[in-house]
């Protein structure tokens, strides 16, 4: 079972621009992968979901040591831009996770990309992600009806960035890309009785539930952008048919 996440954003609040080339310089995409502190259903956050923030600083350990990719639709066939390359650069500003990338239209689908953003084919960004620290908290909030109802908070303290993405489907949370959220964010939990909670609502939700012992903190050894392909793809895809998953 994979234990990469991801978030989308909209583009209107991912506030894209594609910069124009310069002198000897190609043109550039500039935007947000993530933003701090706005609160997200993950699911539906009054029966099966919860909610979600991502803290400030929740990328400052990964972006000093890590090598993410831009990707177009998370696919590792299509890298745009890389950090070591120095042809990516990603930052946290007041507003989240900053994306700065080159855009070298030697590349085919690069040059694709252009045209597809500035006709708004594509409609949004995202970033996959391996959450290394979190907490959980309950919270109170207001119903369309007025009524106050209990829901649980999750905020993300740490996480391992593998890349990020321009992308032409963002995930609507309520649909299976919110099932399969809510089901890695609970396995990585550790926590039965949040796994029971839910699956009262979508019994789906046990699949994810991982066996006694099984941790999904500290083992995943894959780097940036290798969450495709190699011995970890094989590792994930027996997980996934041992226990009949679609992934």
């Amino acid at each position: 079972m994979r234990t990469e996440e991801r978030r989308d954003l909209t583009l209107a609040s991912a506030g894209l621009q594609i910069r124009e080339a310069g002198e000897g310089s190609p043109p550039g995409f500039e935007g947000h992968a993530a933003v701090f502190n706005s609160r997200t259903a993950i699911g539906n956050p009054l029966t099966w979901g919860f909610y979600e923030e991502i803290a400030d600083g929740a990328f400052t350990k990964t972006l000093a040591e890590g090598d993410a990719r831009f990707l177009v639709d998370h696919d590792t066939r299509l890298v745009v831009s890389r950090v070591s390359a120095q042809s990516l650069r990603l930052a946290q500003d007041d507003v989240g996770l900053a994306v700065d990338a080159d855009l070298d239209q030697r590349l085919s689908y690069v040059a694709d990309l252009i045209v597809n953003l500035e006709n708004r084919n594509i409609t949004g960004m995202s970033f996959g992600f391996r959450v290394v620290k979190d907490e959980w908290e309950p919270v109170e909030i207001e119903t369309v009806s007025g009524d106050k109802a209990e829901a649980e908070l999750r905020i993300i303290r740490e996480v391992q960035l593998y890349e990020v993405s321009a992308v032409t489907f963002p995930a609507y949370e309520d649909t299976d890309a919110g099932l399969r959220s809510v089901g890695v964010a609970l396995a990585a939990r550790g926590d039965d009785a949040a796994f029971d909670r839910r699956a009262q609502y979508r019994p789906e939700l046990l699949n994810f539930r991982r066996e006694p012992g099984e941790s999904t903190r500290g083992t995943d050894a894959t780097q940036p952008g290798e969450t495709t392909g190699g011995r970890q793809a094989m590792r994930m895809e027996a997980l996934a048919a041992r226990f009949r998953l679609a992934r």
